[in-house]
């Protein structure tokens, strides 16, 4: 049930985007809907096996800001394989993935 609801949150912060940031275009909720789900994708399989080497170079220390870089990378990469959803550059896949690392902090702290 919390996977869903994260899902569904990430979809409107992904639409929410589209509004603030003028690089970011994406056609409707469904299309944000599968974006968010083949991110969530990602970033548990390939996103894992990127963090892990990252985080044991850095020694954990970073690993807030690891997460971050992959997870804008997840981003770019769903971007490529969305044509309904398109970001211009890595800074708003970037401050994407940092409202959506706020958001699913205070999801879980609650």
């Amino acid at each position: 049930m919390n996977f869903i609801l994260l899902i569904l949150l990430n979809a409107g912060i992904l639409l929410g985007m589209t509004y603030i940031l003028p690089t970011v275009t994406i056609k409707n909720f469904t299309t944000a809907v599968l974006v968010a789900l083949v991110i969530g994708l990602l970033n548990a399989t390939v996103g894992w096996l990127l963090r892990f080497p990252l985080n044991v170079v850095t020694f954990g220390l970073l690993s807030f800001v690891v997460h971050l870089i992959v997870t804008a990378i997840m981003i770019k990469i769903a971007d490529k394989l969305f044509s309904d959803f398109y970001i211009k550059g890595f800074t708003p896949a970037l401050i994407i993935a940092l409202v959506m690392a706020i958001t699913g902090s205070i999801i879980s702290f609650i």
